[in-house]
């Protein structure tokens, strides 16, 4: 009987989504005191921003950690 293997890209792939939050959360947190001095518009617009941004390489970490490959299937004709 063959046991199956512990699979380590999905704990790899939670790893990469934990250092782009951490890394996110310093970067955005250091320009605070200079976004403080922005208008307030201004400010909830680049925090709405920032809050979406480092969501976006979180799809191809999912998608790596779950087949082994950075991009989806090519289109089949």
């Amino acid at each position: 009987m063959h046991e199956e293997q512990p699979r380590w890209r999905p704990t790899a792939g939670i790893f990469m989504i934990l250092a782009i939050i951490t890394v996110w959360a310093v970067l955005i947190g250091s320009l605070a005191s200079t976004v403080a001095e922005w208008p307030a518009l201004v400010q909830l617009v680049f925090y709405i921003v920032a809050g979406v941004v480092w969501i976006l390489p979180l799809r191809p970490i999912l998608r790596w950690s779950e087949t082994g490959r950075w991009r989806g299937e090519p289109p089949r004709p």
